[in-house]
């Protein structure tokens, strides 16, 4: 196995050689601070990029629809003039910034419970919570593809997708008043990536075995997507 000396290393080789990564910082928790930093730029810029290259009035169109269809003319376009692109932009930001800090605290919360069943495991919750921002890093690869495709474009009329290019939703060309359109979305190359990343972790930092990593890596996914995929078919 290589040796995984530095931090911006491990950036770098989370995507090639994760093995190494995972069993350095299993001894290095205090790594994790960087790809943490990483995985939120990436995932803030796309989305920060796209509203501000958008047809703002457009996008306000598109947004009501999506979401505030059932309501009075009146009321759609008093939500309307809220919908500022400064407005919109902290709400990205923040909502992102927020979202991640909270998914990725109940996926190590998850992953805690799930390992306990290793006697010899002595990671907690802040390993594995450090952890997740390893596991998150394909993200930077979504990212680029989205900042390339953006700065490529002429603005203007965007589907939403475009900020997740590795998706089903931005394949299939799936618009946003599509009821699938979010799951879609969430059906991604990055996320699965990430679930093969979690899956050689778990095997690093335990002796479970690849199969039984695999399958508490997939579970909360398979879970989540087929719920939701349910829900929507109601």
């Amino acid at each position: 196995m290589h040796n995984v000396t530095n931090p911006l290393q491990a950036c770098n080789d989370i995507f090639f050689r994760p093995n190494g990564v995972f069993n350095a910082i299993n001894e290095k928790s205090n790594w994790s601070w960087l790809p943490f930093l990483i995985v939120v730029i990436m995932a803030i810029l796309p989305n920060y990029l796209y509203i501000s290259v958008i047809d703002i009035s457009w996008y306000q169109d598109l947004v009501i629809n999506a979401q505030y269809g059932q309501l009075s003319p009146a009321e759609m376009e008093a939500q309307k003039q809220n919908m500022t692109r400064t407005s919109m932009t902290a709400f990205t930001v923040i909502g992102t910034f927020v979202g991640l800090i909270v998914i990725n605290a109940i996926v190590a919360a998850y992953l805690n419970i799930a390992t306990r069943g290793d006697e010899d495991n002595a990671n907690g919750y802040t390993d594995w919570y450090g952890f997740t921002w390893w596991a998150g890093m394909p993200i930077v690869i979504s990212a680029l593809i989205a900042v390339v495709l953006l700065v490529l474009s002429d603005g203007g009329q965007l589907n939403p997708s475009i900020v997740l290019p590795l998706s089903l939703a931005y394949w299939m060309g799936t618009e946003m008043t599509s009821d699938w359109f979010a799951f879609l979305q969430s059906i991604r190359l990055d996320s699965f990536w990430g679930i093969y990343l979690t899956t050689v972790g778990i095997s690093q930092w335990t002796n479970f075995s690849t199969k039984k990593s695999a399958v508490i890596a997939v579970a909360p996914w398979a879970i989540i997507w087929t719920i939701w995929a349910v829900v929507i078919l109601l």
